[in-house]
C-alpha cells in the first residue's frame, strides 16, 4: 500500500472525529464584531493540539485594532517538529465568524448534520477548513512519524474585519518570517478542487459632503449636504461606474463579474443621528449640514493605487466645478494591494499534485474577489509562498443556512495531508 493510499484511508477512518471537531468549533459563537469567545476557542484548540503532540502558544494582540479587556484578540499558534531538519508548512485559519443575520432554518450555532452537511455560522467560512487542517496534520503525523521539518497550525482573530488583531499582528511579531515558515496554506472555502493564488486589491474611503443647517420649513436658507451627495452618486453613475466596467484583469478572478474593477457604496448617512429603537418621537426639522458615504473599491493587479484614488478625486472635483457651494472631504479608511502567488511556487505545485491524486483531474487556479489574510503574510511577513485551499463553497460564506459538505471536507483533508507528504515526507 502506498503512503498516499495509507493517508487517504487514515483520513477516511477519522471521519467521525472530523465531524465532531467541526461541530465543536461551530458551537463556540466567535462573533465578530465584537470579537466574542476568542479565548474560549483558543483554549479548546490548545487542549486538542497539546494532546496531538504540538507545542502551543496563545498570543493576545495587545494594542491592535479591536483589542480591549472586554474583547481581547486572542490567537493560537501550534508547532510540531519532525525528526529531521526541513521546511515548515503552516496552516492558518481564522476563528471569527460574521453576524448570523436572518433567514436561518437551522440553529446557527448548533452544528446540525443534515443530509451529509454540517450547518452553522462559520461551517464553511472557515471552521470546516480549520478542522480539516487539524485532521490532515494528525493523520500525516500518524502515518509519517519520521517526517522532516515542522507543521504549524494557527487559529487567528479578526479576519472578517481586516485581520489586524490576528495574522497582521503575528506577522509583525515574526511568526510568518520566511526563516521560520516556508509554506502557508489558508483553508478558506474556495471549492475543493481550486487553488486560490491571491486576491484583488481594496481601497476603502469615506467621503463627506458639507452644507449648512437651517429650519426644514425654509430649506432655501440652508444648504443640503444630502443633495450634494446625490450629485456625487449621479456623477459616479455617469462616469465612474462605466469606466470601471471597462477595466479587465488577466488574474483568474472568480466569479467572472469580479474580473473587472468594482465599486460598492457601502453606506450613506446624512442628517441627524438615528435614535434608539425605543424612541417614539419625530425627527427635528433641519436641513442636513453633513452627509457621509463609505465606498469599497476593489481594484486589479494591473491598476496603480494612486490612480484608483485619483479617479475618485476626479469625480469629486468635477462635481465641485458644476455645483455651486459644493465642498467635501475625503479620508482613506483602509488599503490592501493585490497579491498573487506564482503558479509554479512550491506550495502551489504540491497542492496541485494532491488535487490531481484525489480528484483525478487538474486543479483550477483562481483569485479571490475579496481579500483575506494572505495580504498580511505577503506584505508584512514577506512570505510569498502562500495560497488559499480548503473545503466549502465560496458562495455560501456569510449566507443563512451556511454549511460544509462532509465528503468535501474528507477530500480536502486528504489533499492537505498529501501536500504535507510531498513537502515534508522523508
Amino acid at each position: 500500500m502506498t503512503v498516499a493510499h495509507k493517508l487517504r484511508t487514515e483520513i477516511e477512518n477519522r471521519r467521525d472525529d472530523l465531524i465532531a471537531l467541526t461541530q465543536d468549533l461551530i458551537r463556540i459563537p466567535t462573533l465578530n464584531p465584537p470579537g466574542a469567545n476568542y479565548h474560549e476557542i483558543c483554549d479548546y484548540l490548545d487542549r486538542r493540539l497539546l494532546h496531538s503532540g504540538f507545542e502551543t502558544e496563545l498570543v493576545r494582540a495587545e494594542g491592535a485594532i479591536g483589542d480591549s479587556d472586554k474583547y481581547p484578540r486572542w490567537n493560537i499558534v501550534a508547532r510540531k517538529s519532525g525528526k529531521h531538519p526541513g521546511e515548515c508548512v503552516h496552516f492558518n485559519s481564522h476563528i471569527d465568524v460574521v453576524e448570523v443575520g436572518h433567514g436561518w432554518t437551522t440553529d446557527p450555532f448548533g452544528g446540525a448534520v443534515i443530509d451529509g452537511k454540517i450547518y452553522g455560522r462559520g461551517a464553511c467560512d472557515m471552521k470546516g477548513g480549520l478542522a480539516a487542517s487539524i485532521i490532515a496534520a494528525e493523520a500525516f503525523i500518524a502515518i509519517c512519524p519520521d517526517f522532516a521539518g515542522a507543521i504549524e497550525i494557527s487559529g487567528t482573530a479578526d479576519e472578517e474585519s481586516g485581520g489586524f488583531g490576528g495574522v497582521a499582528y503575528l506577522a509583525e511579531k515574526g511568526y510568518f518570517c520566511p526563516d521560520r515558515v516556508q509554506h502557508v496554506i489558508i483553508p478558506e472555502p474556495l471549492n475543493k478542487d481550486r487553488i486560490c493564488l491571491g486576491h484583488r486589491g481594496v481601497w476603502w474611503a469615506e467621503i463627506e459632503t458639507k452644507g449648512e443647517i437651517a429650519h426644514g420649513s425654509m430649506p432655501f436658507l440652508g444648504d443640503c449636504a444630502v443633495r450634494h451627495m446625490g450629485a456625487v452618486v449621479q456623477e459616479m453613475e455617469q462616469s465612474l461606474f462605466p469606466a470601471l466596467a471597462q477595466k479587465r484583469t488577466e488574474m483568474p478572478v472568480v466569479p467572472d463579474g469580479a474580473k473587472q474593477s468594482t465599486l460598492n457604496i457601502n453606506s450613506i448617512h446624512g442628517g441627524e443621528p438615528e435614535q434608539e429603537a425605543d424612541y417614539t418621537g419625530l425627527p427635528s426639522a433641519c436641513v442636513p449640514d453633513r452627509c457621509r458615504m463609505v465606498i469599497d473599491r476593489r481594484f486589479l493587479i494591473e491598476e496603480n493605487i494612486e490612480d484608483v484614488e485619483d479617479e475618485l478625486r476626479t469625480v469629486l472635483e468635477r462635481v465641485r466645478e458644476e455645483r455651486p457651494g459644493f465642498d467635501y472631504d475625503i479620508r482613506e479608511l483602509h488599503r490592501v494591494l493585490p497579491t498573487m502567488t506564482e503558479q509554479d511556487a512550491p506550495v502551489v505545485s504540491s497542492v496541485a499534485k494532491a488535487v490531481s491524486e484525489v480528484f483525478g483531474r487538474e486543479a483550477e487556479y483562481v483569485v479571490s474577489p475579496g481579500t483575506y489574510d494572505q495580504k498580511h503574510i505577503d506584505r508584512i511577513g514577506r512570505l510569498s509562498n502562500c495560497i488559499a485551499y480548503g473545503p466549502g463553497i465560496l458562495d455560501l460564506a456569510h449566507k443563512p443556512d451556511e454549511y460544509v459538505g462532509i465528503d468535501d471536507m474528507i477530500e480536502s483533508t486528504q489533499v492537505m495531508a498529501l501536500a504535507l507528504q510531498d513537502l515534508l515526507g522523508n
